[in-house]
């Protein structure tokens, strides 16, 4: 009972990240820059986030299922959460592609440390943010690019 208490928890607070930054939506704003090449189609973001935060969530339970309570991994975890969240409010709420930048390269540095931190307590864990890291990664040269052709 407890373990599935966690797993929900895990859920939820992915969900609290996921709605916060879909309060920021792309916009006219968005829509008037110039992208790089590689831009997907703006449809594509929600299903993949989507599979994303279930990862998410799920590598977070897998962890704290072998070393319940709270640990280093999951101190990382939390803090990639809150940046993730963050992303979306200085670049589609406060149109600061250049801050955004920043921010993204600081994520995808905590992604990675979590993704390292997680495989060492449970492999799959850490496979499970593999595609994250992959999709941030993505995301930053998305954010640079936006940045350089718009400034």
């Amino acid at each position: 009972m407890r373990s599935v208490l966690a797993l929900c928890v895990f859920l939820l607070l992915v969900t609290l990240a996921a709605s916060f930054g879909a309060v920021f939506q792309p916009g006219e704003w968005y829509q008037a820059l110039r992208k790089p090449p590689l831009t997907p189609p703006n449809w594509i973001f929600a299903p993949v986030w989507s599979a994303l935060y279930l990862a998410i969530a799920l590598a977070a339970w897998l962890v704290w299922r072998e070393r319940p309570g709270w640990s280093a991994p999951l101190a990382l975890w939390t803090g990639q959460l809150a940046l993730n969240a963050l992303w979306s409010l200085l670049f589609f709420g406060l149109h600061l592609p250049g801050l955004a930048l920043l921010e993204i390269g600081l994520l995808l540095a905590l992604v990675v440390a979590t993704a390292r931190a997680f495989s060492r307590v449970r492999p799959l864990a850490g496979g499970l943010l593999a595609p994250y890291v992959a999709w941030v990664a993505f995301a930053c040269y998305l954010n640079a690019g936006l940045w350089l052709l718009n400034r």
